[in-house]
C-alpha cells in the first residue's frame, strides 16, 4: 500500500500529520536564535604580552618567538600571525572553522604558560583573549560631559557601563577607545635629580619601599580576633610628594625635592574625538560566531539600568548598532517571502483557473516552509538572511511536487472519472516521478552540507533548509494533497475565467506540439544548440568577475590614516579634526564621524575615522558613491595617507583593506631589499588602490653605544645604563596606587620638557661604584638612525602584508590575480606568498564550490540512475544542465553580477531545478513506450503532455525568485546575484530543455523497454490526453 493510498483510506490521518508537521515548526521557531548570516567568523585567540620600552626587535627575538614556537604545536591551527611593536607582542592565533573556541583557548593558555620562563623576567604577564584584534566591533556607546574631566570620564565608563557590558553572553571584551585611565605619574627633573645626588633607580626603589600593604598577622585572644594589615600605601599626589628617596644627608632627600607627582592619564597619547571634541567610546566586541541580535537585545534590556545609575552630568549616546542593519535585512526578506508566496499562488491560479483546485498545491507551500524550522531547530540553525532566502526559493519549488499530482488527477476528473478513483490512480501513477525529482533536489545540496570552510559553513544551512523542505513537500504531495483532491475537484462545467483562459493553454500547447515535431525532423540541432551554449557558457564564465561576495550598502565608510613616520599625536590628532570637518562639510549625508587617534598599543601617527552615513531611505546616493566622494576628500589632505573602505558583506574579521597579500621572506634584510620594487609594481596596476606595506622603516630613533671599557672601570654595567634610559623616557609602571576604589599604575619618567629632544638622553646620571654620579653622555655615544616601527610574522616566516582595495571597476578576484602577476615578476627565490582575511576566503571559497558543483551532478546523476534503474535516463535529462548554466552566466553578465558565492550556490541549485523539468517528460515518455509508441512519438507525446505542469512548476519557481532578483534595500546585493543567476538558468534552460530533452531522448533511450529500464508505476489507459484528442 501506497502513502497515497493508506492517506485517501484515512484521510484525518493525512490532515493530523501535515497539522503535526505545522505545529512543530512553530514550536521551533520561537527557540531558534536571529541572526545575519550562519556563524562564519573562524575560531581566533588572541595572546597579547606589553613589555615597556621594548624595541621592536627586542619584542620579536624575546617575547614573539618564544611565545609563537610553543604554540605553534595546538591542534587545529590555520595560522599564526604576529605583530612585535615597541612594548607590545600581539599574537593572533586562528583556528579551523569546526574548532570548539574554548577548547583552543585553553590550549593556548597552557603552551603559554609553559613558555614564560623563557621570557623576560619583568615582561607583563601574557593575556590570553577570545577575541580577535582587528574585530570589528558591533556597537559603539559614546559617553562624554561638559563638566567632567576625562580621567572621571573615563573612570565612569568603566566602573558604571563597561562592568555591565562584559557580562553579556557572547561578548568576548569591551574595549574603551580614548580613555584616560587614572595613573600617578612621577615627572623627574634631571638637574634637581643631579644636585641632590639621585638617579632614576633611587625613585623606582623609594617606591618599591614606600608604596607597601602587606598582611602582617593577627592578634587572637580569648573569644575574639583581630588581623593585622601594615598600610603603608600612598594614594595622592601630595603623599608621594613626601615619599623619602634617600637618607643620610642634612635632611632625607624626599621626591618633590627631584620632581613632581601629577594625576594624569595613563595613555596620553590616544583619543576619541567627535570633530574635534573628546569622549570616550565604549566598543563591544563579539566573540567569534556569536549571536549579534542576541548581545544587542540583552544591552537594550540592561540600558534602563545603567542609565539609571548613570550620574545626570554625563551624556551616553549610542553612536552605532550593527544589528540595525541586520534586522532591516531580514525584514526585507520576510517580506520577499509573502511576496514570493502571492506570486506563486497567482502563477497556479492562473493555469488552474479555479480556486478550489489552487488550494491543493498553495496548501502544500505553508505546511513545507513552517515545518522546515522544526528541522532548523533539531540541527542547531539560525533564522538568518540565508535560510530565509531558502525559504523563498522553497516557496516556488515545495508546490510542485503538488502541483504534478494535482494536473493528473486533474485530467481524469475532467474525463468523468470519481475524484477518489482518480486521486488514487493520479497519484500511483506519478508516484515515481514526485520521487525521482525530490531525491535528485536533495542530491544536489548534500554536497553543500559536506563542504568545509567558510563556504561550507555559510550554505550548509541554506541546502538542508531547501532539501528539508522540498522533502516536506513530496511527503505533503503524496500524503495530503490527494486528499484535498478527493474532496474539492469536481468535474463541473468551467467557470468564467477557466472558459477564457484555456483556449490560451490549449493554443499554447498546441503550438508547442506542432514546433517540436518539426523540430524533431532535424533534432540534430539539439546537439549543435547544447554544443554551442556549452561555448557560450564557458566563454561567458571566464569573462565573469570573482569576488567573495557583493558589497552591501551598510551605511558605513572607514578610513584608516597614517601621519609620517615620527608625527606626533598631537600632529596626527589635528589632522584627523582636520579630516572630520571637511567630510562633515562637503558629505550631507553623513550622520556622525569620530576620529579614533592612535588605538591603545598602536603608533601615535595613526588612525581610524569610522563614517557613519543616514539610512538608505534618507539619502539619494548609495554608499559606494559616497565612498568614492570620501576617498578624493581624504586624498586630498596633504598630513595624512589614508585607506579608504568599505564593510565587507560576510563576518566580523575583514575588517581593513579587502585585500591582504602576505609576502613570507627567508629574513629580514632580503625582505626589505625587495619590497620596494614590488610596492612599485602594484601601485602601476589598474586593479589596485590605496596599497600600501604594514612592514615600514622609517621610525626615526637615537641608539645608545656602550663604552664597555668605560663603564666597566666605573663599576656601571650595560644593564645599569639600559634601566636608566627606560626609567627616563619609556613611562614604565614602577607600582600601583589606589583611588576611587581602583587599583591603578604609578608611571616614572623625565618631564615633558626634559624630553623632547633626541640630545636630552644625555641629561641622564648614574651612579658609580664610587658613589659618585657619571653622566650618561661621558659612557655612551649617540646616532641618529630609523628603525622598524613593527615586526611581522605570518606563519612563524618574516613577512609582509600587502593591503589594498580593487581599482574601480575591478573586484577581488581581478585584484588577487594582478598581485599574482607582480609576485611572479618582482619576487626571487626563497620567497612565497599567501592570502588572508576576505582575500584568502575568496581563493578558498572558489575551489570549495566548484568540487561541489562537481559532486552535485555526481549525486544528482547517481540518485535518479537508481530511480530510473539506467544509465540513459539520467543522461538524458542532463543534457538541460548546460542550457541553464549558460543562461544563468548571461543573466549575470547582462545585469554587471559578478561570481561570488551566492551566484555560485545558485548554479548549483540549477542543476536540481533544471532536471526536474527533464524527469517529467523522460518519466512520462517511458510510460508512453510501455504502450506501445516508438522513441520518437513517445517523446513528443510526453513533453506535449506535461507542457502544462513543466511550465507552471517552472514559472512558480521563476516567480518565487523573482522577488529576489529584483530586491532592494538592506543586504540586497547578494540574494540579487542568487536570484538573477536562478532566474536567468531557469528561464533559458526551460524554454530549450522543452526541445533538447525530447530529442535527446528519442537518440539515445533504449530501442525497446527491456531489463534495463523501469516500467514506472502499472501503465494506465487515463494518461493524461495529447492535445488535440
Amino acid at each position: 500500500m501506497t502513502l497515497s493510498e493508506l492517506t485517501l483510506k484515512r484521510p484525518v490521518l493525512a490532515i493530523v500529520l501535515s497539522l503535526t508537521l505545522v505545529v512543530l515548526g512553530l514550536v521551533s521557531l520561537r527557540s531558534i536564535a536571529v541572526r545575519e548570516y550562519p556563524a562564519v567568523d573562524p575560531p581566533v585567540v588572541t595572546v597579547t604580552t606589553l613589555y615597556t620600552g621594548a624595541a621592536p626587535e627586542v619584542m620579536d627575538a624575546t617575547v614573539t618567538e618564544p611565545l609563537e614556537e610553543a604554540i605553534n604545536g595546538v591542534p587545529g591551527i590555520r595560522s599564526i600571525a604576529s605583530t612585535s611593536r615597541e612594548g607590545q607582542s600581539i599574537l593572533t592565533v586562528e583556528f579551523e572553522l569546526e574548532t570548539d573556541l574554548s577548547e583552543a583557548a585553553n590550549d593556548v593558555r597552557d603552551k603559554v604558560a609553559q613558555a614564560r620562563r623563557n621570557l623576560p623576567t619583568d615582561v607583563d604577564p601574557p593575556i590570553v583573549e577570545k577575541a580577535d584584534a582587528n574585530a570589528s566591533p558591533i556597537m559603539y556607546v559614546t559617553l562624554s560631559s561638559d563638566s567632567k574631566n576625562m580621567l572621571e570620564v573615563t573612570h565612569t565608563a568603566d566602573a558604571v557601563v563597561k562592568s555591565r557590558l562584559e557580562t553579556i553572553p557572547g561578548v568576548a571584551s569591551v574595549r574603551i577607545f580614548g580613555e584616560k585611565r587614572y595613573s600617578m605619574r612621577l615627572l623627574l627633573d634631571p638637574e634637581r635629580m643631579a644636585a641632590h645626588d639621585v638617579v632614576p633607580e633611587d625613585v623606582a626603589a623609594a617606591v618599591a619601599r614606600d608604596n607597601v600593604d602587606l598582611p602582617a598577622g593577627r592578634i587572637e585572644g580569648t573569644s575574639t580576633e583581630v588581623g593585622i594589615r601594615a598600610d603603608s600605601r600612598l594614594h595622592t599626589p601630595e603623599e608621594f610628594h613626601r615619599m623619602t628617596i634617600r637618607t643620610g644627608g642634612e635632611r632625607p632627600v624626599v621626591f618633590e625635592d627631584v620632581g613632581r607627582a601629577e594625576l594624569q592619564p595613563e595613555d596620553q597619547r590616544t583619543a576619541f574625538l567627535e570633530i574635534g571634541s573628546p569622549l570616550v567610546g565604549i566598543a563591544v566586541i563579539p566573540q567569534p560566531n556569536s549571536n549579534a541580535i542576541a548581545i544587542a537585545d540583552e544591552f537594550a534590556r540592561r540600558l534602563p539600568e545603567i542609565e539609571r545609575v548613570l550620574p545626570d552630568e554625563y551624556e551616553m549616546v549610542i553612536g552605532y548598532d550593527f544589528t540595525v542593519f541586520v534586522r532591516r535585512s531580514i525584514a526585507e526578506v520576510q517580506e520577499t517571502l509573502l511576496i514570493a508566496f502571492l506570486l506563486v499562488a497567482f502563477v497556479i491560479f492562473l493555469f488552474l483557473g479555479d480556486w478550489r483546485t489552487t488550494v491543493v498545491p498553495v496548501v502544500a507551500i505553508p505546511v513545507s516552509i513552517v515545518a522546515s524550522f522544526f528541522v532548523a531547530w533539531v540541527a542547531g540553525f539560525s533564522v538568518n538572511i540565508l535560510t530565509l532566502v531558502a525559504l523563498v526559493l522553497a516557496i516556488g519549488l515545495v508546490c510542485d511536487d503538488a502541483i504534478v499530482v494535482l494536473e493528473n488527477i486533474y485530467s481524469k476528473v475532467e474525463r468523468g472519472m470519481p475524484p477518489r478513483e482518480a486521486a488514487e490512480i493520479g497519484s500511483r501513477e506519478v508516484f515515481f516521478a514526485v520521487v525521482a525529482t525530490t531525491v535528485a533536489l536533495v542530491a544536489v545540496f548534500l554536497p553543500v552540507a559536506f563542504l568545509e570552510g567558510l563556504t561550507g559553513r555559510l550554505f550548509r544551512e541554506f541546502g538542508i533548509l531547501i532539501a528539508a523542505s522540498v522533502a516536506i513537500s513530496s511527503f505533503v504531495a503524496l500524503s495530503l494533497s490527494p486528499v484535498l483532491c478527493r474532496y474539492l475537484l469536481r468535474n463541473k462545467p468551467p467557470n468564467a475565467f477557466q472558459r477564457a483562459i484555456e483556449p490560451v493553454l490549449t493554443g499554447l500547447t498546441r503550438g508547442y506540439e506542432w514546433t517540436l515535431r518539426r523540430f524533431m525532423r532535424v533534432r540534430w540541432v539539439a546537439l549543435v544548440l547544447v554544443a554551442v551554449s556549452a561555448g557560450a557558457g564557458v566563454v561567458l564564465f571566464r569573462g565573469l568577475p570573482r569576488e567573495l561576495a557583493p558589497l552591501e550598502d551598510r551605511s558605513n565608510v572607514r578610513i584608516g590614516v597614517r601621519a609620517p613616520e615620527g608625527a606626533t599625536f598631537g600632529y596626527t590628532a589635528k589632522a584627523m579634526t582636520d579630516l572630520a570637518h571637511r567630510l562633515k562639510a562637503e558629505v550631507p549625508e553623513i550622520d556622525r564621524t569620530y576620529s579614533i587617534v592612535a588605538r591603545r598599543g598602536e603608533p601615535p601617527n595613526t588612525g581610524v575615522q569610522p563614517v557613519y552615513l543616514v539610512e538608505p531611505e534618507e539619502r539619494t546616493r548609495s554608499q559606494q558613491e559616497i565612498f568614492e566622494q570620501v576617498s578624493a576628500i581624504a586624498a586630498q589632505v596633504p598630513e595624512l595617507r589614508a585607506f579608504v573602505g568599505q564593510p565587507p558583506t560576510i563576518g566580523n574579521r575583514f575588517a581593513g583593506q579587502p585585500i591582504q597579500f602576505v609576502i613570507q621572506a627567508p629574513d629580514l634584510p632580503r625582505l626589505l631589499e625587495v619590497l620596494p620594487g614590488f610596492l612599485d609594481a602594484a601601485r602601476k596596476r589598474p586593479e589596485l588602490r590605496f596599497i600600501d606595506a604594514d612592514l615600514r622603516v622609517n621610525r626615526p630613533e637615537v641608539r645608545v653605544t656602550v663604552d664597555r671599557a668605560r663603564a666597566a672601570d666605573l663599576g656601571i654595567s650595560p644593564l645599569d645604563v639600559s634601566r636608566a634610559l627606560q626609567l627616563s623616557f619609556s613611562e614604565r609602571r614602577v607600582g600601583y596606587f589606589f583611588t576611587e576604589g581602583d587599583q591603578y599604575q604609578v608611571l616614572a619618567a623625565l618631564d615633558a620638557q626634559d624630553r623632547n629632544e633626541p640630545l636630552d638622553v644625555a641629561k641622564v646620571h648614574l651612579r658609580a661604584d664610587s658613589g659618585e654620579l657619571v653622566a650618561l653622555d661621558q659612557l655612551v655615544t649617540f646616532s641618529e638612525s630609523t628603525a622598524p616601527t613593527a615586526l611581522y610574522r605570518f606563519n612563524r616566516y618574516v613577512s609582509a602584508t600587502i593591503s589594498g582595495s580593487p581599482g574601480e571597476g575591478h573586484t577581488l578576484g581581478d585584484s588577487i590575480t594582478a598581485l599574482d602577476e607582480v609576485a611572479k615578476h618582482t619576487l626571487p627565490e626563497g620567497f612565497s606568498t599567501a592570502l588572508t582575511g576576505e582575500a584568502r576566503e575568496l581563493a578558498d571559497s572558489s575551489s570549495s564550490l566548484g568540487f561541489a558543483f562537481l559532486l552535485a551532478l555526481l549525486f544528482a546523476f547517481l540518485a535518479l540512475a537508481a530511480q530510473f534503474d539506467s544509465f540513459r535516463d539520467p543522461l538524458i535529462v542532463f543534457f538541460s544542465v548546460p542550457l541553464a548554466m549558460t543562461g544563468a552566466f548571461a543573466a549575470l553578465a547582462l545585469t554587471g553580477m559578478s561570481l561570488n558565492v551566492f551566484s555560485q550556490i545558485g548554479l548549483i541549485m540549477l542543476v536540481g531545478l533544471v532536471t526536474k523539468n527533464g524527469i517529467l517528460v523522460v518519466e512520462f515518455a517511458n510510460q508512453q513506450r510501455e504502450l506501445g509508441l516508438d522513441r520518437l512519438e513517445a517523446a513528443i507525446q510526453a513533453a506535449s503532455a506535461r507542457l502544462r505542469p513543466v511550465l507552471m512548476t517552472a514559472l512558480s519557481t521563476i516567480l518565487g525568485v523573482l522577488p529576489i532578483a529584483l530586491s532592494l534595500g538592506a543586504s540586497a546585493g547578494s540574494r540579487q546575484s542568487l536570484g538573477i543567476a536562478v532566474v536567468g538558468g531557469l528561464a533559458f534552460g526551460t524554454v530549450l530543455t522543452l526541445y533538447v530533452v525530447p530529442a535527446m531522448y528519442s537518440y539515445l533511450a533504449a530501442r525497446t523497454r527491456g531489463a534495463d529500464e523501469p516500467t514506472g508505476a502499472p501503465p494506465s489507459s487515463d494518461l493524461a490526453p495529447t492535445p488535440g484528442e
